[in-house]
């Protein structure tokens, strides 16, 4: 323990218990404070070596006294220090107790008896006999061991109480002592009166809580009364405030209701006087469109009139046509002889045999031998293509000074045949509902019927050119030429337009006719693709689309419904072709497809007279062609000769049967009675 701690507080009354172990024995210390204290002051006013006296043997056991002591203040110091850390070491640390024998002393004045510090050895003198007595006339200080408890177990360092207990003694003088004495019964008289004080002062605390608590309990009693009737109150007032805002409620709804009515009744006076109004601007605006369909009926009556003219002198100039062509057939008497002047008269036989009306005599062929061309055709062939050209100009013409002098767009309903054209498939049903559609916008009343049936030539003539049926197409077409016959003129018109072998008829190149070969490759239809000429093999593709859906037209056959260009135009097709067109690359695509399509029915009905003309193509056209010693026809000849010799005529194309019901126009297409007059009166005619 270091002195800073010893002097630590001095008012209290304990003791310190200070223990060692020294070669088997144990030393217990009891020092008292104020002895500490004056060690303490001794020391540091003489600041020199103490001698201590010790009133014992100077050797016990192996313990040996030193004769000399020399210690300093520091060495005490020290020593203190390292006992006080052998005590924190300790299992068992020691407990300060309160001093029975010394009181408590607050002068650090020296005494002046000497320093007597006893050690007893009860123990200790139990195995030694003899004792060593001091000399008690020495001035030296000396130290009283009888107080000095020795003991030789080690289980002494484990007791919690000390039996033999060592003190530090002083002696006082009797003044000290007497001021010792009055300063005990002062502190004594002190705590007295202190805890007197301190007991009233916890009476009148307790008696304050009492007073305190009851008048919270008062406060709290008048705070819930209180706060009772201010409920009371809001809730009243509350009430009131309720029932004046539902009677301001009630006059507000009632005000509003009156307004409301007020604008309903203005609305409805409003509404009766706009429904008038617009009625009567309906009344006009349905006389100024009566008045217009009127003009247009007028002029689309006008148009009708001159296409029925053109109609009716083209079957005129057909039948005499016809006729001029039975009288030259009655000069043909032998067969055999038909067959060796070829192609000239190749038809002779089958018209006089099968007696079609017209188209199968032999034409003669005509040649154009001017600088600027070659065409080759048969007569009646260039004589039809130019009438139906020139209608579907004349067409054409009228239906743009339509759109000039009316305001309205007919281009939606050239859409929508468009669009029913590109969805026809080859089912019955398909066909039908299509071609209902197709129908019912050549009757619409806001567009006028040669725009609508314009618009059907044009869209299913180059409907044809992508991968489509070609015979779902021409039982369109002859549905709705049978309702509508002077589309037909528009649907050939369109097709000699895009392909002249429909015709047919052939333009012959002359170096001297054409600057190039593009112009002349521009005549016979080639399109001009990014600037440049479509290739011979996408042209070849597009001239049997055309020639295919020729092929597909005349020999449609419905049930109930006429075609009014069937297999007699084939046939007169046909002859035309074999009599004018010379073999080459272009002719051989075009007569290919046509058998393809149409070869099954024209055998159907002309049977052997039909066979002649296939014996015909294989010994004339096929030989003239081989001739030629062209590469890029070797596939079209091996076509052709394959479709001879294994009789591919007897087999029905693909395709041309369509599959569903009835396609019987009775039932599909029934007739406003508005029109029925027109197409009675057009429905004899056909080309």
């Amino acid at each position: 323990m270091s002195f800073n701690d010893i002097s630590g507080d001095r008012s209290e009354c304990c003791e310190e218990h200070y223990g060692t172990r020294h070669q088997g024995m144990v030393v217990t210390l009891v020092v008292s404070p104020p002895v500490i204290e004056a060690v303490q002051s001794l020391l540091i006013d003489t600041m020199s070596p103490v001698k201590l006296t010790l009133r014992c043997p100077s050797k016990i056991g192996q313990v040996i006294v030193d004769p000399d002591p020399d210690f300093s203040f520091d060495d005490l110091r020290l020593e203190l220090h390292s006992l006080e850390e052998k005590l924190n070491k300790s299992t068992m640390p020691f407990k300060k107790t309160c001093s029975r024998d010394f009181p408590v002393t607050k002068t650090l004045k020296r005494s002046s008896k000497p320093f007597i510090m006893g050690v007893y050895e009860d123990e200790l003198e139990e195995i030694f006999s003899d004792e060593v007595v001091c000399d008690p006339s020495s001035n030296a200080n000396r130290f009283n061991c009888d107080g000095i408890f020795l003991s030789d177990s080690e289980d002494s360092d484990n007791e919690s109480t000390l039996e033999a207990q060592a003190y530090l003694k002083e002696d006082m003088d009797l003044v000290e002592s007497s001021l010792a004495k009055l300063t005990h019964d002062h502190m004594l008289n002190i705590k007295e009166e202190i805890r007197n004080q301190l007991g009233r002062l916890e009476t009148d605390l307790t008696t304050l809580n009492e007073k305190s608590s009851a008048a919270i309990s008062q406060i709290e009693k008048y705070y819930e009364a209180r706060r009772e009737a201010d409920r009371r109150l809001d809730t009243q007032y509350q009430r009131e405030i309720a029932e004046g805002l539902d009677k301001y409620l009630t006059t507000v709804q009632h005000h509003h209701e009156q307004i409301s009515q007020r604008e309903e009744r203005k609305i409805r006076s409003d509404a009766a006087f706009e429904e008038a109004k617009r009625k009567e601007k309906a009344i006009l605006e349905d006389k100024k469109r009566q008045e217009k369909l009127k003009a247009e009926a007028e002029a689309k009556a006008k148009a009708e009139e001159a296409m029925k003219a053109a109609i009716e002198a083209e079957r005129r100039a057909a039948k005499e046509a016809a006729e001029t062509e039975a009288a030259e057939n009655l000069k043909k008497v032998d067969t055999v002889q038909v067959q060796e002047t070829m192609v000239g008269s190749l038809a002779t036989k089958p018209v006089n045999s099968v007696g079609q009306p017209k188209g199968t005599a032999p034409d003669e062929t005509f040649v154009s031998k001017s600088p600027d061309s070659m065409v080759r055709a048969s007569k009646s062939a260039l004589a039809l293509e130019p009438e139906r050209l020139q209608k579907l100009k004349e067409v054409e013409e009228g239906n743009q000074a339509l759109r000039l002098s009316s305001n309205k767009d007919f281009s939606t309903y050239e859409r929508h045949i468009a669009r029913l054209i590109k969805q026809i498939g080859g089912t019955k049903e398909n066909v039908r509902t299509k071609t209902s559609e197709i129908l019912k916008i050549f009757m619409a009343p806001l567009c006028p019927q040669t725009i609508s049936i314009a618009a059907f030539a044009k869209k299913i003539v180059s409907q044809c050119e992508s991968p489509h049926d070609a015979f779902a197409l021409s039982h369109v077409i002859v549905l709705v030429t049978s309702q509508a016959p002077s589309a037909l003129v528009l649907v050939l018109a369109e097709l000699h337009r895009a392909c002249i072998y429909t015709v047919p008829k052939h333009i012959q190149y002359s170096a001297a006719a054409y600057e190039s070969k593009e112009s002349y490759y521009k005549t016979i239809g080639f399109r001009e693709v990014d600037g440049k000429m479509e290739s011979v093999e996408d042209y070849l593709t597009r001239l049997e689309a055309y020639v295919k859906l020729y092929a597909a037209l005349i020999q449609t056959e419905i049930p109930g419904v006429r075609n009014l260009h069937g297999l007699e135009e084939g046939w007169a097709w046909l002859a035309r072709f074999l009599n004018a067109i010379p073999p080459n690359l272009f002719t051989a695509a075009s007569l290919n497809a046509f058998l393809k399509v149409a070869g099954f029915a024209m055998y159907r009905k002309y049977k052997s007279q039909f066979m002649k003309l296939l014996n015909i193509i294989s010994d004339n056209f096929l030989s003239a062609i081989r001739g030629k010693g062209n590469a890029n026809l070797n596939h079209i000849i091996l076509d052709i000769e394959s479709y001879l010799e294994d009789r591919k005529f007897l087999e029905e194309p693909e395709g041309k049967t369509l599959v569903g019901g009835s396609l019987l126009s009775s039932d599909a297409f029934p007739e406003p009675e508005h029109t029925q007059e027109y197409y009675r009166h057009s429905s004899n005619s056909y080309y």
